[in-house]
């Protein structure tokens, strides 16, 4: 029977990268994310290409009582999931603390944490009854250092490394593998949510170097989900090569 991956976030970027290496490796896939049309069309291509099993749930991870029906609703040869990718997640803002917004601060602590922990809180039992799999989180470099106007993003990607740590220690006695993969800077709609949609600022970002890209950080997840199953990686931190930490670069003028 093929393994099933289940994947938050898989509308664009790094979650849709992975829904497509998943497939190519035969892996039947729930996908979800709250573009419905986006997620629709890629499930379409992927049955089409790879001839996989796919189910779609139309979600926003932030919202508990979403996560909780839509998960539970699936049938139940589908709960025995052997991977689950947390990948929904973003920015909002670029602010110093004293002229924060706080709703971008809502919606990076409910998105990036809580929505983690609802998706969370439903799956793990499945795998816990199982005494198999393997959770997969996308924390960031900004989970490892905290950089000016970084101030709450960072600390919701903390928070992604500390429950991380601490989910690899819960789930020890149950055999299921937890990891925790870091990224720097991967040029994905990241930073065009972060500014809202300024298309020019966010470019910005990426000029004088060759930043990571979604496949990039997929076929990192694919490496630490396919090793052994006597080895967990607890956790990865990848980087373009021109990017040394959050605060260290080499950008050509």
């Amino acid at each position: 029977m093929p393994k099933i991956a289940l994947i938050t976030g898989a509308t664009a970027g790094i979650g849709e990268a992975c829904a497509r290496l998943f497939a190519a490796q035969n892996y039947n896939l729930i996908l979800t994310g709250r573009r419905t049309e986006r997620l629709e069309c890629l499930s379409s291509e992927l049955r089409s290409t790879h001839h996989v099993q796919i189910q779609i749930l139309t979600l926003d991870v932030r919202s508990k009582t979403e996560v909780e029906a839509q998960l539970s609703s699936l049938p139940e040869e589908w709960k025995a999931v052997d991977v689950l990718i947390n990948n929904a997640g973003l920015s909002q803002g670029l602010d110093p603390i004293h002229e924060g917004n706080t709703d971008d601060w809502d919606t990076m602590i409910d998105t990036n944490v809580k929505g983690l922990l609802y998706v969370t809180r439903v799956v793990s039992p499945w795998m816990v009854k199982r005494k198999h799999g393997h959770i997969v989180n996308l924390g960031s470099i900004a989970g490892k250092e905290t950089y000016a106007n970084g101030n709450v993003y960072c600390a919701t990607k903390h928070a992604v490394d500390s429950l991380n740590k601490g989910m690899r220690i819960d789930l020890l006695p149950y055999g299921i593998k937890v990891t925790a993969v870091h990224p720097g800077a991967v040029e994905t709609e990241f930073s065009e949510v972060r500014f809202k949609g300024d298309t020019g600022r966010a470019k910005k970002v990426y000029e004088g170097f060759d930043p990571l890209v979604a496949e990039d950080i997929a076929n990192t997840i694919w490496y630490v989900v396919s090793t052994p199953p006597h080895v967990n990686i607890n956790e990865l931190v990848v980087m373009p090569v021109a990017q040394a930490g959050a605060y260290y670069w080499h950008k050509e003028n």
